[in-house]
């Protein structure tokens, strides 16, 4: 790779860096570990990678011994595994420091790029990596990595981070004040119609933006990434999911829905496709905490990692969005350990139950109509269920508690809900 070329990218990107506004998140990293940032496109890990750049030069460090590629540079078009060792002669005819800070964003790009950080790890540099792919926190990826690399998953915002971007007061004063709690009903209402994407929070055409997110994901780290021939079927799938949102369904419906229309897909097609899907954090899937394996595995629950992106399916399904809201705000806190629970047997069927807090949690945009049903299926899972703590019914705005044979149901508003720090 011609060094000129490197040296031209690695700083052009510390103009950007220098420039760039930098949006405080809920994240923290140790000092002096190496990290892989891993997440959804535009969820703000270059951001990040920006901040701990600009913290370095604040605690005395040197622009010149910042190395920032990213590998999204039009001119780094055609780099291979061989020209890494390019970047590292680069560096030190950038600087006479012996400490070099590398910066390395979308690096999943470049195909064998797991065994030049572990190298490079092994040579105690100062690593921080981004990717858009699951695939580079896989079981293979991580031996080849020998545990130099802590993971971090980044997310959109939050609802309290876009609080907190658009400076609207939150806490529990505010959430008392009939003006400021009116604020924060309206944000909340914006947050789950347009998810927390942090470049489209200020947008007048927000939904033009996430739009064009959808499609670098889907064309870029899906179609192209993993060579997909049938994007008809692909395109076809991920709407249907988007419709199904809030129940389960089997792949093998996923591939007959799509047949019904005239295109050729199978079962194993919607499997293969769903994981592509989910590794480009796109969506992600509930399973069913009652049932055996195979129908833990086989018939899921989808959610989208934002809202705005499951907007972009929807027409008029508050309902649906308001759950996805849920479920993306548990996967935020509990990670992969959340699930549904339906049993046959029984007739119990409760949206997301969390293990690790013993807690039951349905969600009904209102109550007018599906008390009786929501406050059955809590109370009865309760019954049957050993150590439960905390049941709850997350709604669009109603706030209040149930009390029936010495079991207590919170009835909490979705924006008290998103709030939460922990169940």
């Amino acid at each position: 790779m011609n060094h000129n070329t490197l040296k031209q990218v690695i700083l052009d990107q510390l103009e950007v860096i220098q420039n760039a506004e930098i949006i405080e998140r809920a994240y923290t990293f140790e000092k002096n570990v190496n990290y892989i940032l891993v997440g959804l496109r535009r969820s703000g890990k270059s951001t990040l990678l920006y901040k701990m750049a600009r913290e370095l030069v604040v605690s005395g460090c040197n622009w010149s011994q910042i190395i920032y590629v990213n590998f999204e540079d039009d001119r780094l078009l055609g780099f291979t595994k061989a020209d890494f060792n390019d970047i590292i002669e680069t560096a030190y005819e950038l600087t006479d420091e012996k400490e070099i800070y590398y910066f390395f964003d979308e690096i999943q790009i470049v195909d064998g790029w797991e065994h030049f950080a572990r190298r490079i790890a092994d040579q105690k540099q100062h690593v921080y990596i981004t990717g858009s792919n699951a695939k580079m926190l896989s079981s293979e990826m991580a031996s080849v990595l020998g545990g130099r690399y802590l993971p971090k998953m980044i997310m959109p915002f939050s609802f309290g981070e876009t609080m907190d971007y658009k400076s609207i007061p939150h806490d529990e004063k505010a959430l008392l004040s009939t003006s400021k709690s009116a604020k924060i009903r309206k944000a909340c209402h914006e947050y789950i119609n347009h998810g927390g994407f942090p470049e489209a929070q200020l947008l007048t055409n927000a939904r033009e933006y996430i739009k064009s997110v959808y499609e670098k994901v889907l064309l870029g780290d899906i179609i192209e990434r993993e060579q997909v021939k049938n994007k008809s079927a692909l395109r076809l799938m991920i709407k249907k999911i988007a419709e199904t949102v809030m129940h389960e369904i089997s792949f093998n419906a996923l591939a007959g829905n799509i047949k019904a229309t005239g295109l050729k897909t199978s079962t194993d097609s919607m499997i293969e496709y769903a994981a592509h899907a989910e590794n480009a954090y796109l969506l992600f899937r509930t399973r069913n905490y009652v049932s055996k394996f195979a129908e833990k595995e086989g018939i899921p629950r989808f959610y989208f990692f934002d809202n705005g992106l499951l907007a972009l399916f929807l027409i008029d399904k508050a309902s649906a969005l308001l759950e996805n809201a849920v479920a993306v705000h548990l996967r935020r806190i509990y990670g992969e350990d959340i699930y549904y629970f339906k049993s046959k047997q029984t007739g119990i069927d409760i949206d997301f139950y969390v293990p690790e807090k013993c807690c039951a949690i349905q969600v009904a945009y209102n109550l007018d109509t599906a008390e009786d049903r929501e406050t059955k299926s809590l109370l009865s899972f309760a019954e049957k269920t050993a150590n439960i703590k905390r049941l709850m019914i997350v709604t669009n705005e109603e706030e209040r508690t149930i009390e029936k044979t010495d079991t207590k149901i919170e009835v909490i508003p979705i924006h008290k809900f998103l709030l939460l720090d922990s169940l």
